[in-house]
């Protein structure tokens, strides 16, 4: 018995250099721009029998855009980032450098004082391994790029640092199919028709 997971990352709601750690805010133009050009690609997404969505506006936004009407799950939200909320990378490193350097090496540590990237690689994780599963079952989960990047690094059994090296663009989906404990990545390559 297996179930697929397709994870999309929600579009953005600012420039990446601006993006600010907890970012609540809602869609930009550009994002939701964004989501009407490619929406006509992903009208597959609707036939997942399950679909959720992080709790972030842009999350919700990005699902509702694309029909699927999630619902929202706690687990899927971004990683809780303590004092640095709403900060952006730069501004947290003007304010306590020694601190960004040491979150940005060691997965286990959370100077920030919220979640160290391993509980939230874990809290994700256990969202995953949690999924109803009936065979061929298909679920859509709509949630921040770190999201994805979490569960990728989760399912693959990666080592907490490869969290670093994983890019996941606005609108960029990854599907793993299995159960708990057992994920696979499977990679789609599609044209995009714009």
């Amino acid at each position: 018995m297996h179930v697929r997971v397709t994870l999309v990352a929600a579009a953005r709601s600012s420039p990446l250099l601006a993006e600010r750690f907890g970012d609540d805010r809602p869609l930009d133009l550009p994002g939701w721009n964004e989501v009407q050009r490619v929406a006509h690609t992903l009208v597959h997404l609707s036939a997942a029998e399950l679909r959720y969505c992080s709790p972030t506006p842009r999350s919700r936004a990005t699902g509702d855009a694309l029909n699927l009407a999630p619902l929202a799950q706690l687990a899927l939200r971004d990683c809780d980032m303590g004092r640095w909320r709403g900060l952006t990378l730069g501004e947290a490193m003007a304010r306590e450098p020694q601190a960004v350097d040491v979150w940005l090496a060691d997965p286990y540590s959370a100077p920030h004082g919220g979640e160290s990237l391993v509980a939230f690689i874990q809290r994700v994780g256990g969202w995953l391994d949690t999924r109803p599963v009936d065979d061929g079952a298909r679920i859509v989960a709509v949630a921040e790029p770190a999201v994805v990047r979490a569960a990728l690094v989760y399912a693959l059994k990666a080592p907490p640092s490869t969290y670093w090296n994983i890019d996941v663009r606005p609108l960029s989906m990854a599907t793993l199919t299995g159960r708990a404990g057992r994920w696979n990545l499977r990679l789609d390559f599609q044209p995009m028709r714009v």
